[in-house]
């Protein structure tokens, strides 16, 4: 007898093609709760065929952002991205210069309760504020990381006009993050 073919999830579009924003239909009682967290055919129904390879996760504490990240060329990489624990602002920016939406970016709260995902595909920068005491973020990629190809974008480039909930005083970054281009000097996709 073959299993029916529940919807789990719920798939929403974003203001940018491509980009998807991926909510859980989570069950409660009163041991805890359950979900499913990825379905291969349910999200190729809605995405398309990814073929994930590597799953990553990072743990940061309250102010730390990471990104905005990518990787150039065949290194590219395309993200299903959550947080297991605490709560982050998700970025994902169009860097496609022949995108009717390059340079827009959708910005999205994942966080432990709500247990939302974010889908970004190749071609974006990708980065992430920590807005709870702490978070652990975790991510399936498409390709492996590639060091020669990795490219960043400066976090607050005002063309961008992304609007971080922290003061740029109280955000802790890397010394590489501090150093990324503006998105109008950055080597881009095409």
């Amino acid at each position: 007898m073959r299993a029916q073919n529940i919807k789990t999830m719920n798939y929403i579009s974003t203001k940018i093609k491509g980009v998807w924003i991926i909510e859980p239909k989570v069950f409660k009682d009163a041991r805890g709760y359950f979900f499913e967290a990825f379905k291969k055919e349910e999200f190729e129904s809605y995405v398309g065929s990814v073929q994930f390879i590597q799953d990553n996760e990072s743990r940061s504490t309250y102010g730390v952002l990471r990104g905005l990240h990518y990787q150039k060329g065949e290194h590219s990489q395309a993200k299903l991205v959550r947080v297991i624990q605490g709560k982050v602002l998700d970025v994902a920016v169009d860097i496609r210069q022949s995108s009717p939406t390059f340079g827009q970016h959708v910005a999205v709260e994942l966080s432990e309760e709500n247990k939302r995902q974010l889908f970004i595909p190749r071609g974006f920068a990708h980065g992430f504020l920590v807005l709870s005491d702490e978070a652990i973020f975790t991510y399936k990629v498409d390709n492996l990381y590639a060091p020669q190809s990795e490219s960043s974008i400066l976090f607050d480039d005002p063309t961008l006009n992304i609007q971080w909930p922290i003061d740029r005083e109280r955000i802790i970054m890397s010394e590489k993050d501090k150093a990324a281009a503006l998105i109008g000097a950055a080597e881009l996709f095409e």
